[in-house]
């Protein structure tokens, strides 16, 4: 007996008789040429044999026909055989000395059934299991497809497989091929630009597809040996995202008001396995819209709750680069709000962690923060901020969305995250218009968190003609467009001023510029001035709108008992601009302005109109 040419391996056997097949739906005749003196029962099918054969190469069989009490035992019963009644037959072959060849298609088959049967040597020289055994070593395991195949063969074959070592054998065998395929691939294929000294590596691995045909256990530890060879990360995350998109493109997208069944555990598994491969084997290779995608199907399959958290991790850190149409994931919960808005939260979370750690090791040596509106932390954020403002307008016609979770989406980004506040304004004006069951404390509260001071000259145009936004907002509105105003006017002057003191400042007093005066620390003195004038006039302001307050609910008062509250409602608005007016008037750079003109009168008359003008000063500040 002798291994054939080529790849396949072939028993030849001479025989006195040609063997004659044949198989009826009840037994099978092996070799006819001779009456038969056993029936061999296999998963419900019989075979007539000799016992001869079976007995001279068998262990099994020649212990069950000794051990029986019957000296002429007819019938024989083999239960759960690896491989079953076809690897049964082939052995069966094997023994009668048919001519028949070793392939990678049935050398699982033919390795486990022989080792169900005892076929070693003790009881013949070249038995089965050292035909196998070398056909495995010596083509095999030598070739990625050849170990590619005979691994997706084992299914079926768990317990024998693994004891003989099979499964191991050839796990290792397709990490260690593809390895070195992917080494001499690169070399072979390796171009340098001489002109740029650039180097171009074109390489093309063309087992990525073939491993989605593996089991998802037995693709687990392929990717895990892979890992541990050294097979290039990009490969291993190409080979993932396709084993995704072949094994999971059966699951259709569920809508909140289906209620069929979920699918099958199959796939469930399958979804838990490749995440926790990303996790366990710390593959970064995989797109941002794989990741988006494995989190969707997680939803559905509704796989644990540490494996959508472990991808919504992932995503959090590079959640700058997403787009609006990945954030818009459909809820699965029926009483729930059309999209799941819990997932976003937690992933905006996800991203502000890792901002937090960027941003810890951007410090100075002196405590302060070195160019933070320049940082990639800083312009992730920005990014982020126009992201999430968009997600906010989209959700916000949602019906059913709480009015705390869209609060709470809100609030969790911090203040400088948004440069304008025109896309959170937007979202905030479409969630009025969806609920108009919201009550007046509820608006407000929800207005609360629009910093007037950074909309747009068109937004607050918008916002002072809104009617479902409230009065104290429509206040802030037009106060801070007064304010924007005032300071467009008195710009060019109090240009000069802080020019001539900066310049006082850096001379330190005495027309010599100092070196002494750090510009870091006198930037931040002067913000802190700044910051304590702002407080002093937000304080004055808030005094002066709690007396529009109590003008506006006087005017209320009124009107209710006169029956005409809409004329009084618009003689209350043209008397808040008339104070606005008032306050802008009577600010400190219109005071100066007037100053300016009045003085080239005469001096009797530039004194007796200073004395009303700090009469009415300190009569807008009080």
């Amino acid at each position: 007996m002798g291994m054939g040419g080529g790849d396949n391996a072939s028993f030849a056997f001479s025989t006195s008789t040609s063997p004659r097949f044949c198989s009826p739906i009840s037994s099978r005749r092996i070799f006819s040429d001779v009456a038969e003196d056993v029936t061999v029962s296999v998963d419900g099918q019989s075979f007539l044999l000799h016992k001869f054969p079976l007995v001279s190469r068998c262990g099994r069989v020649r212990k069950m026909v000794a051990e029986s009490k019957d000296t002429d035992i007819t019938k024989l019963e083999l239960v759960n055989i690896p491989g079953g009644a076809l690897a049964f037959e082939l052995a069966a072959k094997f023994c009668y000395g048919s001519n028949f060849e070793i392939d990678a298609a049935n050398v699982a088959h033919l390795r486990c059934i022989a080792e169900y049967l005892e076929m070693t040597e003790d009881y013949k020289e070249e038995n089965l299991i050292v035909r196998t055994e070398k056909y495995l070593n010596e083509i095999v395991l030598k070739r990625l497809d050849k170990s590619l195949e005979v691994l997706c063969a084992c299914d079926g074959l768990d317990l024998t497989a693994e004891e003989v070592g099979l499964v191991d054998r050839c796990v290792d065998a397709i990490a260690m091929n593809a390895c070195k395929e992917q080494l001499v691939s690169g070399l072979a294929q390796l171009e340098c630009d001489v002109g740029s000294g650039k180097l171009r590596m074109h390489c093309q691995d063309w087992w990525v597809e073939d491993l989605s045909a593996l089991r998802i256990d037995h693709y687990r530890r392929v990717i895990a040996a892979m890992r541990r060879t050294g097979v290039r990360p990009e490969s291993i995350g190409a080979s993932i995202m396709h084993y995704a998109q072949t094994s999971l493109k059966g699951i259709e997208r569920r809508h909140v008001w289906d209620s069929g069944p979920l699918v099958g555990e199959n796939q469930r598994v399958i979804v838990e396995t490749l995440i926790d491969l990303l996790a366990t084997e710390n593959i970064t290779t995989v797109t941002l819209s794989f990741l988006f995608g494995m989190l969707r199907m997680a939803i559905e399959v509704d796989a644990g709750l540490k494996y959508r958290i472990e991808v919504e991790k992932r995503i959090g850190l590079q959640l700058e680069m997403a787009s609006l149409d990945d954030l818009l994931i459909p809820s699965v919960q029926t009483s729930d709000s059309m999209f799941d808005v819990d997932t976003v939260h937690r992933i905006l979370v996800n991203f502000l962690q890792r901002i937090d750690e960027d941003d810890s090791g951007d410090l100075s040596p002196c405590g302060y923060e070195s160019d933070g509106l320049k940082s990639p932390s800083h312009s992730s954020i920005l990014k982020v901020g126009r992201l999430m403002d968009g997600y906010l307008a989209e959700i916000a016609p949602d019906p059913y969305l709480k009015l705390q979770k869209f609060m709470t989406l809100i609030e969790l980004l911090p203040d400088y995250a948004r440069i304008v506040d025109d896309g959170l304004y937007r979202a905030i004006d479409i969630y009025l218009k969806a609920h108009p069951s919201l009550t007046e404390s509820e608006c407000k509260k929800l207005c609360k968190l629009i910093d007037c001071q950074k909309l747009s000259q068109d937004a607050c145009s918008h916002a002072a003609q809104n009617d479902r936004l409230p009065i104290q907002t429509v206040v802030r509105v037009l106060y801070y467009e007064q304010l924007r105003l005032k300071s467009s006017f008195s710009a060019g002057d109090s240009g000069d001023v802080s020019f001539l003191q900066s310049q006082r400042m850096m001379c330190g007093g005495s027309g010599v510029p100092s070196s002494c005066v750090s510009p870091q620390r006198d930037n931040y003195a002067s913000l802190r001035r700044e910051n304590r004038e702002l407080k002093l006039e937000i304080s004055r302001m808030r005094v002066r709108l709690t007396e529009l307050e109590r003008e506006q609910g006087l005017m209320k008062q009124q009107g209710m008992r006169e029956g005409r509250a809409g004329e009084h409602g618009r003689a209350f608005l043209a008397s808040l601009s008339r104070g606005i007016g008032r306050i802008a008037m009577f600010g400190p750079a219109a005071a100066a302005e007037r100053r300016r003109k009045k003085s080239s009168r005469g001096s009797q008359c530039s004194e007796a109109k200073s004395g009303r003008r700090r009469q009415k000063a300190s009569f807008a500040y009080d």
